[in-house]
């Protein structure tokens, strides 16, 4: 099939998800390499965003590929979740040997959502209490609970939902100042949130979810010294931390789970996307000694028939395998230095852009409409100037997603130097059109 025939079958016959299928204009996508993706006509493009965030090996890699090959020849292809496979014993060994600390028990789970949702439950089953704190700036996944936890309005549409969460500002917000440093942002923000845990009454909440770094909301690191601040505020309280590193974990900001790079351990970490490269649906939720010994002697209630399914996990052995052996790791830290030296060349030479930061190969440019620092885009909002630079992008062979007045920039870590200035100098030709768009 060509494009056309595969765009209009997939409209008339399938849904989308957070779209209006009606005006949609989806690229189609054949096959995919390294970096490029290409359509049916052989136009290549250049995937600025792994996608979701997740191809984070890279597209059809020869020896993940392979592997999968023998694991369809050669092993059992499912087995219940109640069955012990010698795949699940070597993976949730490799990763209890690769996650720092003591988190050394694994759930499987067919993704990022359904990670959270298990660890919700893990949160509440272990402490007895049953509300979760989480913040405004945040997306923990579109199931029922994972999207109460939400912060962004991808939430409103799924209202009213379950009791008990609660959502607090970010230490960084969209437009709220808890101070201009770092430790002011961090002081500030750690005593308004106490005051909330006092209003919410502490021995009412099970846990705080965050996500390490922010993703689609803006690729935001967390001020210096917050999150061991946080993880004192909550043990004091005897509160657990939940990182969810469904996006930012598994090498994309340079370090193999982004809370390495901040000084503090959670008590429950959630993962997904890059733990198979999205080359096959798997989630993980790991938990602490101390958490899994309390399910050696109390039932956890969860599961799903696709749970610790045994192909997804020699998938993830196979990815795990490529990324270290390869130290993509090590090549997203390394090219953090390029990815923000074009981003500040970008900014030196474009008027509409605002700011711009990265860890790792997790990065974004926001956008402005005047020289005072008016975001281009309202809050949930877009900006026709927007709008036209992403059809350009998609004109000249880049693909990449554009939230609000944010340009994600997130490339898979086996990005070369020479592919990802190849990226940025089409986003340098593409800002000329918001360019165009700044007031004053």
């Amino acid at each position: 099939m060509d494009s056309r025939t595969i765009v209009e079958l997939c409209k008339q016959h399938t849904m989308w998800s957070w779209s209006k299928s009606g005006p949609l204009q989806p690229l189609a996508f054949e096959r995919a390499e390294g970096v490029y993706l290409y359509t049916p006509e052989g136009k290549r493009y250049l995937d600025f965003n792994s996608q979701l965030m997740s191809v984070n090996i890279g597209h059809s890699h020869p020896k993940v590929l392979a592997r999968m090959k023998e694991a369809i020849d050669g092993h059992m292809l499912f087995a219940a979740p109640s069955a012990a496979t010698p795949v699940r014993a070597r993976l949730g060994k490799r990763l209890a040997e690769l996650v720092p600390g003591d988190i050394n028990s694994f759930f499987f789970t067919l993704g990022g959502a359904e990670a959270n949702e298990n660890a919700i439950k893990a949160a509440r089953l272990y402490t007895g209490r049953h509300k979760i704190l989480s913040r405004y700036r945040s997306y923990h996944g579109a199931t029922h609970a994972a999207m109460q936890m939400t912060g962004d309005p991808r939430r409103w549409a799924n209202e009213p939902g379950a009791s008990g969460f609660i959502r607090v500002m970010d230490p960084i917000p969209y437009d709220f100042s808890f101070g201009t440093t770092d430790a002011e942002r961090t002081a500030n923000h750690l005593r308004y949130l106490e005051e909330v845990i006092q209003y919410e009454g502490p021995h009412t909440i099970a846990a705080m979810f965050v996500e390490t770094v922010i993703g689609t909301n803006g690729i935001q690191p967390p001020p210096a010294g917050w999150l061991p601040g946080l993880r004192a505020l909550l043990d004091k309280y005897g509160i657990l931390l939940v990182c969810d590193e469904v996006m930012c974990g598994f090498g994309r900001t340079g370090k193999l789970f982004a809370f390495e790079h901040f000084g503090a351990q959670p008590d429950i970490l959630t993962m997904a996307k890059g733990l198979t490269s999205s080359y096959v649906p798997l989630g993980a939720m790991g938990v602490t000694d101390k958490i899994a010994a309390h399910f050696r002697d109390n039932v956890f209630w969860g599961g799903l028939t696709y749970n610790a399914h045994p192909f997804c996990l020699a998938v993830a052995e196979a990815v795990l395998d490529v990324m270290l052996e390869e130290d993509m790791v090590g090549n997203a830290a390394r090219m953090q230095h390029v990815m923000l030296a074009e981003m500040a060349a970008l900014k030196a030479r474009h008027p509409s852009v605002r700011d711009f930061r990265a860890i790792g190969l997790f990065g974004a440019i926001e956008l402005q409409k005047d020289r005072q620092g008016t975001r281009m885009a309202p809050y949930n909002g877009s900006h026709p100037a927007i709008d036209r630079m992403m059809a350009f992008f998609k004109q000249e062979g880049l693909f990449t997603i554009s939230h609000w007045w944010t340009l994600m920039c997130n490339p898979p870590l086996s990005i070369t130097e020479a592919e990802l200035r190849e990226g940025f100098a089409v986003i340098d030709r593409g800002l000329a059109i918001t360019d165009e768009a700044v007031e004053g």
